[in-house]
């Protein structure tokens, strides 16, 4: 899953970029993290040309090519100076569960002036996260609960006064300030935060003790169409197993299409439109409809397992704080058929390039002779699958949490040119954005603004999974003014990469590659990984965000004070 595209290799942007560029200006002196990640490079080339090679067959996980995989990266990870980091061993298990739907009912609607049916697929979809072959919601109670949002730090709760169990939560897309210009709202205006994010809102719709939560569909606050919520939520979904098959979860999350909202409000005698203004201001109260609905499907239900590759670098003064380092090793497997027949999607930018820079950078720690704090690197499974591999560490932890200071994430670089500026991706949310302009300085860098915060990229890679943790990560990209050819050349680079070849058969290695602006990310990235492991700060998060008090209370209960 890639994080931002502002950059691209230009072998797969010929075409785009075939304007006369700028001339290039005269080469800078080398920093000192570019010398220092110099003889690593060739490590994350090898890299990304071998992970990305059709005989690893796209790297599916759990599927017989996983095995030769995982063994390809755990004997570069020794090569790199690394030691086995779970305990010994260099796999972490990860357990999954695959769900799939099947033999859906209309969903049907009664208690207003007419009964109303909608059609799975076209007007409803709907899933289960709970290990269960059947699932049936009879005669639950409609409640409008707003944007489903309850942020004590904000003083917002949607659910505020009401009892939620046995009941079915209503919730509208996005957050209450999307359509903003600026991002000074309190959820921060155009750019989404955490709550704005569909997974939020049925982990919400859980613990308020909801038996089921309706997310209402509609284009502009959700970024995407229809097309993309029937397609992602139809056939095969993909869960981390729980020791109580997540009977803890609703039974059952959905989506429906706005227009059928709007049939369920009228034929309770109120309107969509007036509520979803009501549901925008501080002190809404949700609103209970007066209707049932009642909807069911089954589950067929496959168990299987992958694994993370875990290496450790050991501190040399605080062996008990660590960095993490992340990038997730797999990608789609066979895929649609291009043109040409070819049917590997072998993921060479995504995330190939990923798990070679994360073994660079371990190569390179480790000929520094290793740093204060223990450096952990993790390469990551089931990324394309939900994050799941990021997921289970998170919630199964190697090591603490509460001792893990912070970490990189590398997800999908992309070859090209060097540039003049690089963004954060997630905004100004923590203390790492001052150290993230500390590096850009020393670098001679620019500070970039991320491009469509409102699509919520933060909340769709594997460091998400350790940020809802409290647990703050780096996750950065090349701005779009490159060095040679500017920014038309950055952005017809992305346009190229976005519409032609992100997970779809052409990413795939080229010697041609241009690997200066990788070159670039390396030294960027190690250069924000030293400042954590040689630091003796815990970065926190900004005062209003959404992960503050996670971190406060992980940090009180952690008896050296993170």
């Amino acid at each position: 899953m890639i994080r931002t595209l502002f950059a691209a290799t230009a072998t797969l942007a010929l075409a785009a970029c075939a304007t006369t560029p700028a001339p290039e200006a005269p080469a800078a002196s080398l920093t000192s993290a570019e010398e220092a990640v110099a003889p690593s490079v060739p490590i994350m080339k090898a890299m990304t040309k071998r992970l990305s090679a059709d005989d690893f067959e796209g790297r599916a996980p759990s599927t017989a090519t996983e095995p030769k995989v995982l063994d390809y990266i755990v004997a570069e990870f020794k090569r790199a100076g690394l030691q086995p980091g779970n305990n010994g061993q260099w796999l972490q298990e990860v357990p999954t569960v695959e769900i799939t739907g099947g033999h859906y009912t209309p969903m049907a609607i009664t208690g207003g002036s007419q009964p109303l049916s909608f059609a799975f697929g076209d007007q409803y979809v709907a899933t289960s996260y709970r290990v269960t072959p059947h699932t049936r919601v009879e005669n639950s109670p409609l409640v409008f609960v707003g944007y489903g949002i309850n942020a004590p730090e904000l003083g917002w709760n949607d659910y505020a006064g009401v009892d939620m169990k046995g009941k079915t939560a209503v919730i509208l897309v996005n957050d209450p300030d999307y359509a903003m210009e600026s991002q000074d709202g309190l959820f921060k205006g155009r750019r989404m935060t955490y709550y704005g994010r569909w997974t939020y809102k049925f982990e919400e719709a859980a613990r308020q003790g909801a038996a089921a939560a309706i997310i209402v569909h509609d284009t502009f606050p959700a970024a995407y169409g229809w097309n993309v919520v029937n397609s992602s939520w139809t056939g095969a979904q993909y869960y981390v197993q729980k020791p109580n098959n997540a009977m803890d979860q609703t039974q059952a999350n959905g989506w429906i299409q706005k227009p059928a909202a709007e049939a369920i409000l009228k034929d309770a005698g109120m309107d969509l439109a007036t509520l979803t203004a009501a549901a925008q201001k501080k002190g809404f109260k949700a609103v209970p409809l007066g209707l049932n609905i009642s909807f069911g499907f089954d589950n067929a239900i496959r168990k299987s397992t992958s694994h993370n590759v875990v290496g450790i670098l050991p501190g040399k003064t605080r062996p008990d704080e660590y960095v993490l380092y992340s990038a997730h090793w797999d990608h789609l497997g066979r895929c649609t058929p291009d043109a040409t027949g070819d049917d590997i999607c072998n993921g060479a930018v995504d995330n190939a390039t990923g798990v070679g820079a994360i073994t660079a950078l371990a190569d390179a720690s480790h000929r520094a002779g290793g740093a204060a704090r223990s450096q952990v690197f993790i390469a990551l499974t089931l990324e394309e699958s939900g994050l799941l591999g990021s997921e289970y560490y998170a919630q199964n932890p190697i090591y603490p949490l509460n001792r893990t200071v912070g970490g990189v994430n590398i997800d999908a670089l992309l070859p090209g040119g060097r540039v003049r500026d690089y963004a954060m991706t997630g905004g100004d949310k923590s203390d790492l954005n001052d150290l993230f302009r500390q590096a850009l300085k020393e670098q001679g860098l620019l500070e970039a603004p991320e491009g469509t915060p409102e699509k919520g990229h933060y909340y769709r890679s594997d460091h998400f999974s350790f940020a809802k943790r409290g647990v703050p990560m780096f996750t950065a990209g090349r701005g779009s003014d490159w060095v040679d050819g500017g920014k038309e050349a950055g952005e017809a680079a992305e346009e190229e990469y976005t519409k032609h070849h992100y997970h779809a058969p052409s990413d795939e290695w080229s010697d041609d590659w241009n690997w200066a602006g990788l070159t670039q990310d390396l030294a960027l990235y190690y250069r924000l990984g030293q400042m954590l492991a040689n630091g003796d700060t815990w970065p926190n998060w900004r005062a209003t965000d959404e992960f503050r008090a996670i971190r406060d209370k992980s940090c009180a209960a952690n008896p050296g004070g993170c």
